[in-house]
């Protein structure tokens, strides 16, 4: 599990290798990420967006932005979280993901929150993990 607070929103990141929705001859490796927000602060915020930086273990870098995530722009009050689970594939065994999350205050101020740099690393990888 990987954690990281900013501004006092806690992002929790649990990555999941899926062996049943890989196929390493085909290069496509399949994974489960599940995260948790947590607002342990004493302002309501909302989030807006989120933008990925994801790195296969060949440097292969792609980039993902958008709108809310999974359909939603959740609003996250103190003392509460919101949860969900994605899923992102890679043409290599291992690599990375990292990024952040664009948040706005009840008052109208937005900041971002960093989404911790986790590792995704399947049984297929013949070298080192991350």
């Amino acid at each position: 599990m990987y954690e990281e607070i900013t501004k006092k929103i806690k992002i929790t990141v649990k990555p999941e290798f899926l062996e049943e929705h890989s196929d390493p001859e085909e290069k496509r490796f399949i994974w489960a990420y599940h995260i948790k927000i947590e607002n342990v602060g004493n302002e309501t915020v909302q989030l807006l967006s989120r933008s990925w930086k994801i790195t296969d273990s060949l440097g292969r870098v792609q980039e993902v932005t958008g709108s809310g995530v999974v359909g939603e722009k959740p609003f996250i009050s103190p003392g509460s979280s919101f949860e969900y689970t994605s899923g992102t594939p890679l043409k290599t065994p291992s690599g990375f993901m990292m990024g952040f999350y664009k948040m706005e205050k009840k008052n109208g101020g937005s900041f971002n929150v960093s989404i911790p740099p986790f590792s995704l690393d399947s049984p297929h990888e013949t070298g080192s993990t991350n």
